[in-house]
């Protein structure tokens, strides 16, 4: 838009300043033509005069002032008539003009050209005895050098060419100028919808600019203030609700168990199993929520962690029960202590144990779950890869979609939740999460995580 702003301002000073300069052009070039085509006639019906007289005074006269015209001037005396006044000047040769002027009196002009003048000005002027209603006797001739009208020419068209180049530069420089001033309320608008669409709620922007933008403006932070305000109550309800609901499944669970206990009944036995497997997969479910509402709501800011240290400590957390299974967790790659990423207090720990959790569940008996850390510049990446069925291209997908879940080689549904959450802690954080085959068969999820500034330091 300020492209176009400038381009118009600058077209709209460019037809102002042609209008203005060219006809002041031409009009200097008539005004030239004129001048130059006046002197010489003038000149030349001096010298007609004196050749009209025919006394040698006057032819004596006329030879002077026909050789000091030739040195003043780039012009040139031809005179026809009387041989014995001013022998020594050339005599013109006979052509359309000259016989005009001698026959029937009257005076040519030829510029040498329909455009502008060509490189030659021939005047031709009749001499009179007794008067200018008398006898024509002779013709004068001046033949006029027009270079040095040429160069005066270029003088009037390339100043003003060069004064309209400046003055458009000027326009370039001050429309410029007005449009970044004029566009700056629609920049901050852009500007806010960006980071809303970025997912930061509480971007507003500022009410200046014209009255119409000043409308906008407070329009859309109205709108985004009850959004936000929304979101938040959306947000807050959720975490509350996950939240309350943790207590009674976990007393519920409990009384499944103490209930389990005390059956001797195969069959009552199997129902109550199936139901606690339904309250663990509930709780999972509101841990999910939980989870996920504290995620969006984005409460820390992502700050620098010893990246090593979280991935030793949720490795060494998980080993117990990936030896319950015989599954084999191995850490490969850069075991720098001083490598840092940027992210949020406790977030780096829910994503690994996330995807850890759905490793192990996938991971068959006696299997591998292999974790590489590579650093790449300003980006540090975490995979874990294991050996399980994997998923299709259509299952990947879909696999950050809430909700959605996939079933492992143990039988145990999860969630729906885990990825999702492990997406929204990464990409809040400025990361990304990447699903991909593991080398042999299985599943490799790539956290991409921001390099601290401190590594290494």
């Amino acid at each position: 838009m300020i492209r176009q702003l400038v381009r118009s301002y600058i077209l709209l000073v460019a037809v102002a300043v042609a209008l203005f300069t060219v006809p002041v052009a031409f009009s200097l070039t008539a005004q030239l033509r004129g001048d130059t085509r006046a002197s010489v006639v003038r000149e030349a019906n001096t010298m007609a005069l004196l050749l009209a007289n025919g006394d040698p005074t006057s032819c004596q006269a006329l030879q002077k002032m026909a050789v000091a015209y030739a040195k003043e001037t780039p012009g040139d005396v031809q005179v026809s008539g009387s041989a014995d006044c001013a022998p020594d000047l050339e005599r013109p040769r006979r052509d359309a003009a000259l016989a005009k002027t001698l026959d029937r009196g009257g005076a040519t002009t030829d510029w040498g050209s329909s455009f502008i003048w060509g490189p030659e000005l021939v005047i031709t002027v009749p001499a009179r005895a007794g008067g200018k209603d008398g006898p024509v006797v002779g013709a004068v001739r001046i033949v006029y050098q027009t270079d040095e009208m040429t160069r005066r020419l270029w003088t009037i068209w390339g100043f003003r060419a060069i004064l309209a180049l400046l003055v458009l530069g000027v326009a370039a420089v001050i429309g410029a100028v007005a449009a970044r001033r004029l566009t700056r309320p629609l920049r901050q608008l852009n500007e806010m919808a960006s980071k809303f669409s970025d997912g930061d709620l509480t971007a507003r922007s500022p009410v200046t600019g014209p009255p119409e933008t000043q409308t906008l403006a407070r329009t859309l932070n109205q709108g985004a203030e009850r959004l936000d305000t929304l979101i938040a109550a959306q947000r807050i309800f959720v975490a509350d609700a996950s939240h309350q609901l943790r207590t009674p499944l976990t007393a519920l669970r409990l009384s499944l168990d103490n209930i389990a206990d005390g059956v001797d009944d195969e069959f009552v036995r199997e129902d109550v199993e199936q139901a606690t497997a339904e309250v663990v997969r509930m709780s999972r479910l509101v841990n999910g929520l939980l989870v996920l509402a504290r995620a969006e709501a984005q409460v820390a800011a992502a700050e620098p962690l010893p990246l090593m240290d979280v991935v030793r400590e949720r490795l060494a957390v998980w080993r117990p029960a990936a030896d319950e299974r015989g599954v084999t967790i191995t850490l490969r790659g850069s075991i720098d202590g001083r490598l840092s990423v940027l992210a949020s207090p406790g977030a780096l720990d829910q994503v690994l144990d996330n995807v850890l959790s759905n490793a192990l569940e996938v991971s068959p008996d006696g299997g591998t779950i292999t974790v590489l850390v590579e650093p790449h510049g300003d980006v540090v990446g975490v995979s874990i890869l294991d050996e399980g069925p994997g998923m299709s291209d259509a299952e990947k997908s879909r696999a950050f979609d809430r909700f959605w879940r996939g079933q492992g080689l143990t039988g145990k549904a999860g969630s729906g939740l885990g990825l999702a959450v492990v997406r929204q802690l990464v990409t809040d954080d400025g990361g990304t999460v990447a699903l991909g085959d593991a080398p042999g068969g299985g599943l490799s999820v790539t956290i991409s995580l921001r390099a601290s500034s401190r590594s290494g330091g």
